[in-house]
């Protein structure tokens, strides 16, 4: 063998190991719908608290930032594409359930994955098909005819295995088969990105509110947390696998009944966060310290690391979270113009590193266009704040993103 064959060789096994130590990363994240964190400490979750003593539990919220522009209905499609996308309603555009006019320009994590891994799989199990057809866009064009590899989902549609009563206990049926079939799938393909939504806990508490009725549906959706942290565990043993499993909710209810949602009260935008994950970084495991707490905009972000996802800088420049695992520079942005200055303040995490101030005076990326962001300043993370001179920039809309070492934040100031 020539030198030249053995370098081949080496280099092929290495890449080899390389794409086999990648495929090994798997996310899977679940949505469960409409419990309130308030609500689901008033439960005994055994499985919920066995995934959390592997990674972590911590409260988070829904609903974007209160009375500013990215304020978001806490409803419940809105909030599955805040977790989708990463973003608030502001860029997304789901408004309501109906679902009218997404904003396909902002991706979903579906999307980043399947455009950077055309041959790994993804998969949606689902009690809503419209999650799949609509929020991902499955075979749209304004999605690149987005399509999953494996989806089990529809039944709602199905009146004839489920038959429609009036205590939705049909819906109950299908969140066991679509967790039945979530469980055998994981078991036996593996699909390197899923995505499983149950419905039934929001239908007992729109009837019931907080009643044994909807604390029964959450101790019942425990036990298919448990069902499918087992089948995580099963091909991490057997296959040596890494699995990232985020739980979470779209939205809390309004108290004290717990029957509605939709508004901005304490108790509608409370949700919270529990996974196995590793290396959980202070503003997931600190998080009551900071004066903001995690969103349902972060998992997506936090996802992506996992799964080694390169999203391109202007796209990224637009994510409203931050990740929950590994090193982050900044957390707590904040902006507000006075006369002809921005002041910028941050949280620095890190402390290693600099921070790009860039500014932005445009929202050309809202209809598939670029917008031209000017690098104002340049200092180290830990000095916390700035001040941007905009004297010699249009008045009205300002984009401003914080870039770090290890993350970047975005938030804008718009202008009545």
């Amino acid at each position: 063998m020539s030198p030249k064959q053995a370098i081949t060789i080496i280099l092929t096994l290495f890449l080899f190991h390389q794409t086999a130590a990648q495929t090994k990363n798997k996310s899977l994240f679940v949505i469960v719908d409409g419990i309130s964190y308030e609500q689901l400490k008033k439960v005994a979750t055994p499985n919920l608290d066995a995934i959390a003593k592997v990674g972590g539990m911590t409260r988070a919220y829904v609903g974007g930032e209160k009375k500013t522009y990215s304020q978001t209905p806490t409803i419940s499609a809105v909030g599955y594409n805040s977790l989708l996308t990463g973003t608030w309603v502001n860029k997304h555009n789901v408004w309501d359930n109906d679902i009218k006019a997404p904003n396909y320009h902002y991706w979903t994590v579906f999307r980043f994955f399947r455009e950077a891994y055309p041959a790994k799989k993804t998969a949606i199990f689902s009690t809503w098909l419209d999650n799949r057809t609509k929020l991902i866009g499955t075979g749209l064009p304004e999605t690149g005819k987005m399509k999953m590899d494996y989806f089990f989902d529809g039944f709602e549609l199905d009146t004839i295995n489920f038959p429609h009563d009036k205590g939705a206990q049909y819906i109950s049926k299908i969140d066991g088969k679509v967790v039945d079939e979530a469980a055998a799938n994981i078991k036996s393909e593996a699909p390197d990105l899923s995505w499983v939504y149950l419905e039934f806990t929001d239908d007992m508490g729109h009837r019931y509110g907080n009643s044994p009725q909807f604390f029964d549906a959450v101790k019942r959706m425990d036990a298919q947390m448990g069902q499918l942290w087992e089948a995580v565990k099963e091909r991490e043993s057997k296959h040596g696998e890494n699995w990232q499993l985020f739980i979470t909710t779209d939205h809390g209810r309004g108290e004290p009944a717990g029957k509605d949602h939709g508004g901005q009260s304490d108790a509608e935008r409370s949700t919270w966060i529990v996974t196995n994950a590793k290396e959980l970084n202070h503003y997931f495991t600190k998080s009551e310290q900071n004066k903001q707490i995690p969103a349902i905009v972060d998992i997506m972000p936090t996802m992506a690391r996992h799964l080694d996802l390169k999203i391109p800088k202007e796209q990224r420049f637009e994510l409203d979270g931050i990740p929950l695992t590994g090193k982050i520079s900044i957390t707590d942005l904040a902006v507000k113009k006075e006369s002809d200055n921005i002041l910028v303040s941050w949280l620095p995490q890190e402390k290693d590193g600099e921070v790009k101030i860039w500014l932005a005076v445009t929202n050309k990326f809202e209809t598939g266009g670029s917008d031209l962001y000017m690098l104002m300043k340049q200092l180290p993370v830990s000095e916390g704040k700035a001040s941007l001179d905009i004297s010699k920039f249009p008045k009205g809309f300002y984009k401003v993103v914080v870039e770090g070492k290890y993350n970047a934040v975005n938030r804008w100031i718009v202008e009545q």
